[in-house]
This record gives C-alpha cells, structure tokens and sequence, in this order.
C-alpha cells in the first residue's frame, strides 16, 4: 500500500542525525529519497557504532528507506548532475552550516530561481540568521546552551545530558512539520519556499514549562530529578524491588490514593488537600509517600493503582520496552534484511495513518548503492558515461 507521500521526490543532502532523520520520516510516508554522498567517504555517521559485518547501525537506524548516490558536488559536472536532480525533485533537505552550499553555487535562491516550486529546508545548529549562523554545533553542545541540562538531574547534581540526542530529534521533527506545510502551501499556488529550522530554536520550543515559570515568576528554574514542576505528586519512587511513577494529576485522584493507602488524614492535611498546597510542601510530603510505597512492589502498585484509576508505570530498561506487549502490538520494532548485516530491528513508524500508513520495507544503502541506477534510470546517461564520471573522481 502507498504511503501519504507516494510520488513526492526528496534530494537528500544530510549527514549525521538531524537531517537524516527528517529524511528518514518523509521516506517512512512513502516519499522517494535519494540520499547524495561524497565519493569514497559518504555520510560521516556511517564509521559510527555499533557495527554489524562491519555496516554501522547507526546508519542503518535513521537511513533506512533511502537510496544512495555518490556524486562530488565540488566538481562542475558533479554541479549539472545535481542539478538536472534537483529539477526532478520536489524538495531538498541540507544541514550543512548556512553558507557551505551558497560556496558550491547550490543555496536556495541559486535553485528557486531555476525551480520555483522547489521546497528547500535547511536544518542547522543555529538557523540561517542571528550572529550564532554559521557556527556548527552538536547535540550536546545545545543542550547545554538550550537549557535542558540546566533542569536535567538531580537537585545540586553534576550536569545531566537528556539521555537521547533530543535537540537533533526534535530539529528533525520541526524540519519535517515545516517541509509538509510548505508542501500543502505549494499544492495551493505551485510556489516552493525555504524552510529554516534551527537545532536550537528547537529546543526553546519544547521547553515550555520552564519558560513560562520563569517570566511568571522571576525565579530561575533547576533540576528536580524525577519530579513535575507543578503537579504533586508526580515522580518516581522506590518501591519494594525497584521504582514505581505515579502521576497524580487532580484532587479527586490525590483522595483515590490517599483512601487506597489508608491515609485518609492527607486528604484534609491544609499542607496537601490541593495540588499547589502539595507542591508547594513537596520536601514535606515526599519522605511520607516514599515510606509508603517502599512497602510493595512495582508490579502490586500497578496492580492496585491500576484498579483505582490513578495513573502509574515502571520504569523500563530498553530490553523490557522492546519486548512490552503494547510495543509489539502498535508494531514499533520492526526488522529490515540487509545484504551485509542480514536482519536488523529498527523502531517502527509511530504515525499511524488508517487509509494510507508509512511502513519500514527497506534498509539503509549501502555508500553509492544506487548511483549507477539513478543514473541510468532516471538522467538516462549511458553507461560509457557512467564509468567516465566514475574515473574522474565525480561519481
């Protein structure tokens, strides 16, 4: 079954994990991506662990679906053939410091003025504008200048890194929303247009609680571990063989609990009778619920709070999440056969579309798999010509 985007061609020009995994979604939808590496060397991420038969799965993991074509855009030639791609394409994806492709004469306005209705979007540390522009910038780094880290951790810890590169995710999730309405915007008028996400505005965007505390109240917000800023009781807790997280989020589920536990006096406690009063005396009420629920363990508390309607969970280590039922059922490990690695899994889709759903059916290419295909196939050059891009060193 064709995916949403079916029909729509992408000119992939990412390396790493921002970029890529933007591409990586559009494929997912269906889109065609053809993915354009640098002869001999390809995307950087490819040399990235772990390994399988020698092919890196963190490769494999965010360029699955794609195809691979090897071409040197520092060439003259190299220029024409990307170009003659770029006029079958509808978008264009980059996230290579703002001003590398304006150097090599392929910036936006160079190809718009060509193809009007091409989508370009250009995923960076810091976006195309602002004094920050064209300096490069890694997942850490902007975690740290982002502030997450600033609210990740343990009160009075060391500096926590969130433990997934959340600032490329969530640059990569932005460029795809900004790529689809771009597209609609052009289903509209015919007109393409520059998408410009940055690795760090991005991170601002997801901050929101921390952001609106601030201006409300002035005070700097810190890390506190497990817990929610505004919502008591709202953490982890050590249960009897591991942590238990509750998440109470009103008064009538505060009450459930308090009843369930036999504590009834917390329910009219002036320190805990509502949420804020409950934030509010957080030093105060954790030492009494944390004795509380050292005296089960997980799996009762969720057994019990479950029949109650209070909101609860484990805490999972990767090998229990991939193997949850609810994981398996929603299909979000999934496997691909590659020639060099054999079967690898790989998380699945997550946007579940009824009529036209994405699917994971291929692997990621091998470095330059497809070029002699997309180059004969669809520029139709012959192969004489083929093998003279290959010894000059274009292709």
């Amino acid at each position: 079954m064709a995916g949403p985007l079916d029909g729509i061609k992408v000119l992939d020009l990412t390396r790493v994990l921002a970029g890529p995994y933007t591409t990586m979604i559009l494929s997912d939808l269906g889109a065609e991506v053809i993915k354009i590496e640098q002869p001999g060397v390809g995307d950087e991420s490819r040399n990235f662990g772990p390994f399988k038969n020698g092919f890196s799965l963190y490769f494999m993991s965010v360029n699955r679906g794609k195809q691979s074509i090897t071409l040197n855009l520092k060439t003259e030639r190299g220029k024409a053939i990307f170009k003659q791609l770029v006029k079958q394409s509808d978008i264009l994806v980059e996230n290579f410091r703002p001003g590398t492709m304006k150097k090599l004469g392929l910036d936006y306005g160079t190809l718009a003025a060509e193809q009007p209705s091409l989508i370009y979007a250009a995923c960076s540390g810091f976006g195309q504008t602002g004094p920050l522009a064209k300096q490069g910038a890694y997942d850490m780094i902007i975690q740290g200048m982002g502030g997450i880290i600033s609210i990740t951790g343990e009160p009075d810890g060391p500096p926590v890194r969130v433990g997934t590169s959340i600032s490329d995710i969530t640059a990569a999730l932005f460029t795809t929303i900004g790529i689809l309405s771009a597209l609609h915007h052009r289903n509209q008028t015919g007109k393409g247009q520059l998408v410009d996400v940055a690795m760090l505005d991005s991170l601002v965007a997801v901050l929101e609680n921390a952001i609106v505390r601030y201006f409300a109240t002035d005070d700097v917000p810190q890390p506190l571990g497990s817990r929610h800023p505004a919502i008591t009781p709202f953490e982890a807790f050590r249960s009897a063989d591991g942590h238990i997280i509750i998440a109470i989020g009103n008064d009538t589920l505060w009450a459930k609990f308090c009843e369930h536990v036999d504590r009834e006096d917390l329910i009219s406690d002036p320190r805990f009778n509502t949420n804020a009063e409950r934030t509010a005396n957080h030093s105060e009420l954790y030492p009494i619920l944390s004795e509380i629920m050292r005296q089960r363990t997980t799996d009762e508390w969720i057994s019990a709070l479950e029949k109650i309607g209070v909101p609860c969970g484990p805490i999972n280590t990767i090998d229990k999440v991939v193997n949850h039922p609810q994981i398996k059922a929603r299909e979000m490990i999934t496997q691909v056969m590659h020639q060099v690695t054999g079967v690898v899994e790989v998380p699945g889709v997550p946007i579940k579309l009824s009529d036209t759903p994405g699917d994971v059916d291929t692997p990621a290419p091998s470095l330059g798999e497809h070029t002699i295909e997309i180059l004969t196939d669809v520029l139709k050059m012959s192969f004489e010509e083929v093998e003279e891009l290959k010894q000059e060193g274009i292709i």
